[in-house]
């Protein structure tokens, strides 16, 4: 086992725009230049069936697996080595002891980019899934890495939004009567957002962001600014599927948000700061848990876990070694912009810090 690395999947959105490239170094392919880029799937193990036709690099099924970018699994697709060494004995294999869900890896984790407003949308959550088959649940957080002046994020419904108020709306003329039923947060780097499913929401203009989901490409637009496609047609909506997916609430406020300084709801959220390691508690969910780490230059410490964890690399350099199969039997390097997934029980497993580096850290939960 080793820390496996993977391909990015760009994805072109009408929304998207170029800071991937300018603040996070990656590169999408040539088909891409100078097209919006809205997301880099950097993590993806979908099933049959459930990558919808508007995201590139599915199978033919609907299925799509990260390919493994480095090391002896070079080429192969996630979904593969799942299959190959997922599993062993009792704690063995990438999983250890975390299960996979329906022979899937349990989580998407992505980069977004919004030049523009996303869509006002909503996911569904376990019930809605249950009437509808064809639905996956779909939980996320997002993790705000770059804000422009006054960017923000649009995040449930203002108290007392009943769900005939919020069709009325739906209804009007302009976008500005939509608008004033959402709450909105103005936001700035380091701001973490965990979004329930069945919670109506649109990442706003002029901000980059890291997502980390559970594994689905079910999202249903209910608002769209009146925005034109490509083809100079309003884009598909999803209406009745987003009223009957939004959970309304005498409040209209599910919590679940981190700000610098901001008490929030959602979930239990700790700070641990060391001398040269500094681990804040962002997002706990029935899925997963997220978590921003920082340690200083030059040191070096021990990776205990026992069960997979997802790295995101926020800023700067470093290195992991192992005494098991590693890449090419040379240390793993990781910088800013990479994500790395770090099998269970890694033998002798150490990170050292190039340079000051953070990531955020995953870690998998049975909810799924």
């Amino acid at each position: 086992m080793y820390p496996l690395k993977f391909t990015p999947v760009f994805q072109e959105r009408i929304w998207g725009g170029t800071r991937m490239q300018g603040i996070l170094g990656k590169t999408p392919p040539a088909n891409l230049d100078g097209k919006p880029v809205g997301e880099s799937w950097e993590l993806a193990d979908l099933p049959p069936g459930t990558v919808k036709a508007d995201s590139a690099g599915a199978a033919a099924d609907g299925s799509l697996s990260s390919v493994i970018a480095n090391g002896p699994w070079k080429g192969k697709t996630l979904a593969r080595v799942l299959g190959e060494a997922g599993t062993g004995e009792v704690g063995g294999g990438i999983m250890g002891n975390t299960p996979l869900l329906h022979g899937r890896f349990p989580l998407l984790i992505k980069f977004l980019d919004a030049q523009a407003d996303l869509s006002v949308q909503v996911h569904p959550d376990a019930a809605y899934c249950a009437r509808h088959p064809d639905a996956h649940l779909k939980s996320e957080a997002w993790y705000v890495l770059h804000a422009e002046p006054g960017a923000k994020v649009y995040r449930g419904l203002k108290p007392g939004v009943t769900k005939e108020r919020f069709a009325q709306a739906l209804q009007t003329e302009g976008g500005a009567e939509v608008a004033g039923l959402l709450k909105s947060f103005k936001v700035r780097a380091g701001d973490c957002f965990y979004l329930e499913s069945g919670t109506v929401h649109a990442l706003g203009a002029g901000i980059l962001a890291a997502e980390v989901q559970t594994p689905s490409d079910t999202t249903f637009r209910v608002f769209d600014w009146y925005r034109l496609g490509p083809d100079g047609q309003p884009r598909k909506l999803h209406v009745a599927e987003a009223l009957e997916a939004i959970t309304f609430t005498p409040e209209s406020d599910p919590g679940g948000i981190f700000a610098a300084g901001t008490p929030a709801a959602g979930g239990v959220r700790s700070h641990i700061a060391g001398v040269f390691v500094t681990v804040s508690r962002l997002v706990t969910c029935p899925y997963f848990t997220l978590e921003r780490v920082r340690m200083s230059q030059e040191y070096q410490q021990d990776i205990p876990y026992a069960e997979p964890v997802v790295w995101m690399v926020l800023e700067g350099q470093g290195v992991i070694t192992c005494d098991s199969m590693g890449a090419g039997g040379s240390p793993t390097a990781f910088a800013k912009g990479d994500t790395l997934l770090l099998p269970a029980n890694l033998k002798n497993a150490k990170v050292k810090a190039v340079t000051d580096v953070a990531w955020l850290e995953a870690k998998i939960l049975t909810g799924t």
